[in-house]
């Protein structure tokens, strides 16, 4: 999540997992994620229809141009939740309702509409969660943090290299350099090396289907996962008995 979202579930449920914890939103749930924040996501659809969901991205550039026409800065650094179920109010209402003849239009949303509709859900924000101030107009980039624990923790999540050097505070060059130092590895060696073991251990012990796991273990299509399988173990995933 490069930037902060605003969100609604029109129909159906989802799961959304963040370090290390599992957030469940149902039919009708408003939410806000702070950004920054590595994801994944489950959804399930209601019985004979289809999932569905509003989301929308907060950008930076939207966000520094509020904070110079309002004069809008952070009181304090936040320290509350990175993930909100919001409080359910006419105005988040009337905001989504505002949308529907876009969303059921053929075309596109004009640059100038999309920001001004961005823009709307900020000063609404604002308005019924004050404290989000200190989220919003926090322009702070991360710092610098324990890159050994972070990627054990976080390997599982299918982003480019870029943005895991982003996420632990340090250009991509210096992130390649340190993870040598750490792993005695180049990163996507390494994250491809832990994936599959992941895989081995899912479909070998646990019977997982092939099909399933390489989602769930950071693979970002089938083909990929099936063809660097076979050539470290031999045998093809589904295979695998």
């Amino acid at each position: 999540m490069p930037e902060h979202i605003f969100g609604y579930t029109v129909a159906g449920s989802s799961e959304t997992y963040i370090d290390g914890k599992t957030y469940v939103f149902k039919e009708g749930d408003f939410r806000f994620f702070r950004r920054n924040q590595l994801a994944k996501y489950a959804k399930y659809p209601p019985q004979g229809a289809e999932y569905k969901s509003i989301s929308i991205a907060i950008d930076q550039e939207t966000l520094r141009s509020i904070s110079e026409e309002f004069d809008l800065h952070i009181h304090r650094p936040y320290t509350g939740k990175n993930i909100l179920h919001l409080k359910s109010n006419v105005l988040f209402t009337n905001f989504i309702n505002s949308l529907t003849p876009y969303l059921h239009s053929t075309g596109q949303l004009g640059e100038a509409l999309v920001k001004l509709k961005v823009k709307e859900i900020v000063m609404i924000l604002l308005q019924t969660n004050p404290e989000l101030k200190d989220v919003l107009f926090d322009f702070s980039e991360p710092g610098k943090i324990d890159l050994d624990a972070f990627m054990n923790k976080n390997y599982k999540f299918n982003v480019d290299i870029s943005r895991f050097a982003y996420l632990t505070g340090r250009s991509l060059a210096t992130f390649k350099r340190d993870f040598e130092k750490i792993f005695h590895a180049p990163p996507s060696k390494w994250l491809q090396q832990k994936r599959l073991a992941d895989a081995y251990y899912l479909i070998r012990e646990k019977g997982w289907r092939s099909s399933d796991v390489y989602m769930e273990v950071g693979f970002k299509d089938f083909s990929h996962f099936s063809y660097a399988f076979r050539k470290v173990y031999g045998i093809a995933p589904s295979k695998l008995a």
